[in-house]
């Protein structure tokens, strides 16, 4: 069953790409058409591909690992929060982190400062300190909630990254190429499909196509979520009804 409709594609303007004056040649098997000076995206390329990458990403999602969600712009910021959020999975919306991916250890560390401050403040250490020590302890505990806070629960390293304007962050991505984890993006027609393992032609500028496209996503993630929690609980029973028969045998 398919999970994109063209329709609502064509109505959110998720065909709509850049002038043609910043055009990236990479983006040409992708582009219907240029109307008005501006590269018309070929929808039924952008089905074809957002199935390829939402199935892709449920299987992810199933097989428990983590997938890092990323974007920076404005338009996009609060709809990756919202997503990423809602899937219980990291994101970045704030400067991406240099290192994040390529220095992940130290990035760790940086994250423990932040819990270790935090049981300062339960422990009733942190009460302990002079006012000028709280204030700088304070300051630095907010400066690494903004940078880190939405990724503190990725203990290890994501399988894969979702990008929403693969040139703003290329940075992510470039890491995530080195380190070999699975790519996925929306890609417009300013930018470099070929950087992408599962790039997705759309329009990564207005904030609806944005919210189509991440919907989309987010249904597939949710599905891939649900049958792993059905797996489990069904495996989970399996070993209470083994224990309930071992009990039984030895009475």
């Amino acid at each position: 069953m398919s999970r994109t409709n063209f329709k609502e594609l064509l109505s959110a303007g998720v065909h709509f790409g850049h002038l043609k004056k910043k055009y990236n040649p990479a983006m040409a098997p992708y582009v219907f058409m240029e109307r008005n000076g501006i590269h018309i995206i070929d929808l039924n390329k952008t089905v074809a591909m957002i199935e390829d990458a939402a199935s892709a990403m449920k299987q992810i999602a199933k097989s428990g690992k983590k997938i890092l969600f990323v974007a920076t712009k404005k338009q996009a910021k609060g709809i990756i929060a919202e997503t990423a959020q809602a899937l219980n999975m990291p994101y970045i919306t704030e400067r991406w982190p240099g290192g994040l991916l390529t220095n992940f250890a130290t990035i760790r560390k940086s994250i423990k400062k932040m819990q270790t401050i935090d049981k300062m403040k339960v422990d009733g250490t942190f009460d302990s300190l002079s006012k000028r020590e709280r204030l700088q302890i304070d300051r630095q505990r907010a400066k690494l909630e903004l940078n880190l806070g939405s990724i503190v629960k990725m203990t290890r390293m994501p399988e894969a990254i979702f990008v929403v304007d693969t040139n703003k962050e290329n940075i992510a991505v470039a890491e995530a190429n080195t380190l070999g984890i699975r790519t996925f993006a929306m890609n417009d027609t300013n930018t470099n499909p070929k950087m992408i393992n599962f790039p997705i032609p759309s329009n990564d500028d207005a904030s609806k196509s944005i919210e189509c496209i991440l919907s989309i996503i987010k249904q597939a993630v949710a599905e891939g979520l649900e049958e792993r929690g059905a797996e489990q609980q069904a495996k989970d029973e399996e070993k209470k009804e083994k224990a309930k028969q071992i009990t039984e045998e030895k009475e």
